[in-house]
């Protein structure tokens, strides 16, 4: 009877443990810590099933684990039974199951969350959110880059949440949007106690190549490097050095970006003030060239005053040269005030103007009509640039080569770099021009030969040569041609061979042309003048005598 009764107790608690709900795998279930042994704790689930936890899992980044016999914690459940009859629990997973959920709701609610940095990987570092891992990119770290982390390694901060995919299990996360907001709160109190004009104190903090952010107690102003100093700056680095406290004015507040503009200068004397009376027009003054640019140099005055000297304006005789082949930075130049623009702020100087126009030196020292050398510089299709005294150039142009050739002919005959002889014809001062003339040096042979002649005199010339044409002459060095019909009146004599080179011929005078610089010459025209002289004096058409009669008078009278 004993027997039955215990059968039957045995099978009400068979039944009554299969009737008992077991927790469902992949479930979070507490436990109770009831031994911790070999760097594990064995944690008892309920339901007669008892797991193992590695400590580590107890663990936050960076910290020892807290764990003791009688703690209850969560444990995520993986398997019910593993191989030596334990259940497969997992403190980790828990937390991660935990922290999701956690995490959706602040994630949800645009809520700040609680974590730790506690490792670095490509592009950013992990960060744990009290059991989940999430990555903060490292241009979320802070407001401006980190070069070191390591002071925020292991240190708990609150971070906002970007991004999370839970089924991917990805969670970005922002340090800086935190930065940012009590930034943004910071700075608008700070603003408001600035005013536009204000001057104040502050702390260089970075310096770029346009300026420099300066920290006025919580908030950044930028100071341009514009308006740092009067003067020309070329870099913030050259005035300014990070950590040096400045004092500085409030130029700009823009209430809408919070933005600050900051400056220097104001807050010194403005040297342009003095200008207009230091540097009047006209009035020449030594400066030191601070900048070279394709159109001209940049010449400091004094501290904050500068002035541009234009190409054009640089050398009298240098056109089509860049500035700086000129002048050189930091050199020390004589310049003249041209213009004086104060709205602008701007000075116009000149450095061609504090030396003399070599072209009116040029006219005092070499006259019309004055021989100069010099070295053929360039030749074109109209003429020579010879090279002058004072770096200046002179033009020979193709009708004043020669008196003999044709200019295009005559232009053949030079090379670049011959020493030639010119005669200075005219000196344009204000064309800057120079014309030169290589055929009158020596004077105008031509002009002088026949400077006495003209038209119907009788003149003696030499035969230098017979062609089938006529003969040609020559008189006081000037060569001149006699064409057949003109070497006689008498058809039958108009023969050039019955001249010889050498022959003594008295020719009559019927052209001078200076321009081709030819003398028309007859022995036809002379005879015929001869005879009508003849006939005047020794007879008349209506005497009845015979021109032998009246030339052999003729004759008889100059004998």
């Amino acid at each position: 009877m004993a027997q039955n009764t215990t059968m039957e107790e045995f099978e009400a608690l068979l039944n009554e443990s299969f009737e008992m709900d077991t927790p469902n795998e992949g479930s979070v279930v507490k436990g109770k810590v009831i031994a911790v042994e070999a760097g594990q704790a064995i944690i008892d689930v309920g339901y007669k099933m008892e797991g193992r936890v590695d400590l580590k899992e107890f663990a936050n980044p960076g910290e020892a684990p807290e764990i003791a016999v009688g703690d209850e914690v969560e444990v995520y459940l993986r398997a019910a039974e593993n191989a030596r009859g334990e259940a497969v629990i997992s403190r980790e997973m828990a937390r991660r199951e935990e922290a999701w959920d956690r995490l959706e709701k602040a994630y949800a609610d645009d809520q700040r969350v609680e974590g730790a940095i506690f490792g670095r990987v490509k592009g950013g570092f992990t960060v744990d959110l009290g059991g989940a891992v999430a990555f903060l990119p490292g241009s979320q770290v802070d407001v401006r880059p980190v070069r070191d982390a390591g002071p925020l390694m292991g240190l708990k901060q609150p971070f906002q949440i970007l991004k999370m995919d839970r089924r991917r299990g990805n969670i970005v996360v922002s340090r800086r949007a935190i930065l940012e907001e009590s930034r943004a709160e910071q700075r608008a109190e700070v603003i408001a106690n600035l005013t536009e004009g204000q001057a104040v104190e502050g702390v260089v903090k970075n310096i770029t190549e346009y300026g420099a952010f300066v920290d006025l107690g919580g908030v950044d102003g930028l100071l341009h490097v514009t308006d740092m100093a009067w003067r020309r700056v070329n870099h913030p680095s050259e005035i300014l050095s990070i950590g040096e406290t400045v004092k500085v004015q409030v130029i700009k507040i823009n209430k809408d970006t919070h933005r600050i503009s900051l400056g220097m200068k104001q807050l010194q004397e403005d040297p342009w003030d003095l200008v207009a009376a230091k540097y009047p027009l006209s009035s020449v003054h030594a400066g030191r060239v601070t900048n070279i640019t394709d159109y001209g140099a940049f010449v400091e005055l004094e501290p904050g005053v500068e002035g541009l000297v234009h190409v054009s304006e640089m050398s009298w005789t240098k056109k089509n040269v860049h500035p700086g082949k000129i002048v050189s930075t930091s050199q020390e130049v004589d310049v003249m005030v041209l213009e004086i623009d104060q709205a602008k702020r701007r000075v116009s100087l000149g450095l061609k103007q504090t030396m003399r126009n070599p072209w009116e030196v040029f006219s005092e020292t070499h006259p019309e009509g004055t021989v100069v050398e010099g070295e053929v510089k360039n030749i074109t299709e109209f003429g020579l640039f010879v090279g002058l005294p004072g770096d200046i150039d002179g033009m020979v142009h193709l009708s004043d080569l020669s008196w003999d050739e044709r200019g295009e002919d005559a232009i053949q005959n030079y090379r670049k770099g011959d020493m030639v002889q010119a005669v200075v014809s005219e000196v344009d001062i204000e064309k800057e021009r120079i014309s030169l003339s290589i055929k009158n040096v020596g004077g105008d042979k031509f002009a002088e030969a026949v400077g006495g002649v003209k038209r119907g005199d009788i003149i003696t010339v030499n035969v230098t040569a017979i062609e089938e044409g006529g003969v040609e002459v020559e008189y006081e060095g000037m060569k001149s041609f006699i064409r057949r019909s003109d070497l006689s009146r008498e058809r039958a004599d108009q023969r050039p061979e019955r001249f010889n080179v050498g022959d003594k011929v008295d020719v009559r005078v019927t052209n001078v042309d200076s321009r081709s610089r030819r003398l028309g010459l007859s022995i036809k025209a002379r005879e015929i003048a001869e005879e009508k002289e003849a006939v005047e004096q020794y007879g008349s058409s209506v005497s009845g005598a015979s021109l032998g009669d009246i030339l052999g008078a003729a004759l008889k009278g100059d004998n």
